[in-house]
């Protein structure tokens, strides 16, 4: 049966996998793996259900994810190239990136 889509989206920190987790209806419809290295996360990987790919669950996840990197006062290491190409198309979460050199990049 598939994810409906037009189910409110929630995410949680799922901390003993070490990754976000955005439910659709309940269902798990994605993640984004981190690593947490001092007071950064260090995300390495992101997946979304294939069908529901396109359909913003990806984007919903990454702001989520970040939005609460910033509510904690830390910064993020995005790794995975769905969080890079999330970060520079909103550079609203560019300040969330550690200076250039910095530890744990």
């Amino acid at each position: 049966m598939p994810v409906q889509p037009t189910a409110d989206p929630d995410v949680v920190d799922n901390a003993d996998e070490h990754r976000y987790e955005i439910r659709v209806g309940g269902r798990l419809a994605g993640y984004a793996v981190y690593e947490r290295v001092g007071d950064r996360l260090r995300f390495t990987h992101t997946v979304v259900e294939p069908q529901l790919q396109g359909q913003g669950i990806g984007s919903r996840l990454a702001a989520a994810a970040l939005d609460d990197v910033r509510r904690r006062h830390e910064k993020a290491v995005p790794r995975c190239s769905f969080i890079v190409r999330y970060i520079a198309d909103h550079p609203a979460y560019r300040d969330l990136l550690p200076a250039p050199g910095g530890a744990g990049a």
